[in-house]
């Protein structure tokens, strides 16, 4: 896609004029094609922040899409709500959310492609309808996009923080504290690039934490997510040494099921209505059991 600066948009951020050409695309996309050289002036490479002048040659090349056929497929999903705009789905324990090129195996994205007649593609083929993602093993409430109007608004609603989630966790032991709020910077960890870690050069992460319930040797956890950094709550919560129950990453691995941490909580406002909706969740069928025991 080729554009030329006129006089009129001279004077204009690189990243906000994009957005205005291309409005059912978000802004944290095109900051991204432009960090990865999709997109040149003049020839050049440049930065989000580059001031156009008049008469510069914007050129946008989309890249590739990864080629991996998504076939439809009956998951029976538990989907909580949907319209023509958006839908909230109650994903469950080890289902991944969306294929790669290094995962090719049944995931959400198939079920969705069965039951939902539209999905967002601004994500690519791999991805329709995904802005946001929860663990494999995690379960619980994930918003989807039906289409790119949406997703550019839901993607920068998550981006502002203005979309609320909140999480039940099992731990083992007792926090001292009902209410603890963590605020800790989470990066990739230094030698083992398959887990994040708190790291002062890390990205800023607020995880609001309180004690539900409290069992002989276990707590039920209410927490709340303030930002959305990878793995998140699991780091935050293993790092002051109360690891989530089966979490095999930063704990210890208990059974097939995985972590037991769960999404029962979803508040944004609508795209259309601009009307706020929350859906919560009960616990699954996995975590009363444990409860019980």
């Amino acid at each position: 896609m080729k554009s030329i600066i006129l006089k009129e948009n001279e004077g204009m951020r690189l990243d906000i004029y994009l957005k205005e050409k291309n409005e059912k695309i978000s802004r944290s996309y095109i900051k991204k094609l432009i960090k990865n050289g999709n997109v040149l002036v003049n020839g050049q490479r440049n930065k989000s922040g580059y001031i156009i002048k008049e008469d510069d040659l914007i050129v946008i090349n989309f890249p590739d899409k990864v080629s991996i056929d998504l076939e439809p497929v009956n998951l029976n999903l538990d989907i909580v709500y949907e319209d023509d705009f958006v839908a909230v789905v109650n994903k469950r324990s080890g289902l991944v959310v969306h294929p790669s090129s290094t995962y090719k195996k049944t995931t959400l994205v198939h079920g969705l492609l069965y039951q939902l007649k539209d999905l967002s593609d601004i994500n690519g083929t791999i991805r329709p309808g995904i802005i946001h993602r929860i663990d494999k093993d995690t379960s619980g409430l994930i918003l989807i996009a039906k289409n790119n109007e949406a997703h550019a608004y839901l993607s920068e609603e998550i981006k502002k923080h203005q979309v609320k989630r909140k999480y039940f966790a099992i731990i083992k032991g007792h926090l001292k504290e009902k209410k603890l709020d963590i605020e800790l910077p989470i990066s990739r960890h230094k030698i083992n690039r398959i887990k994040m870690a708190v790291n002062k050069e890390g990205k800023y992460a607020l995880t609001h934490i309180k004690k539900q319930e409290s069992y002989e040797n276990y707590s039920l956890l209410d927490i709340e997510l303030k930002t959305g950094r990878t793995h998140q709550i699991r780091v935050h919560l293993s790092h002051i040494g109360f690891p989530i129950l089966g979490d095999p990453v930063y704990g210890k691995k208990l059974n097939d099921y995985g972590q037991y941490l769960h999404a029962y909580m979803i508040s944004f406002i609508h795209p259309n209505t601009k009307e706020e909706l929350t859906f919560k969740t009960k616990l699954p069928e996995e975590f009363e059991k444990v409860l019980k025991l």
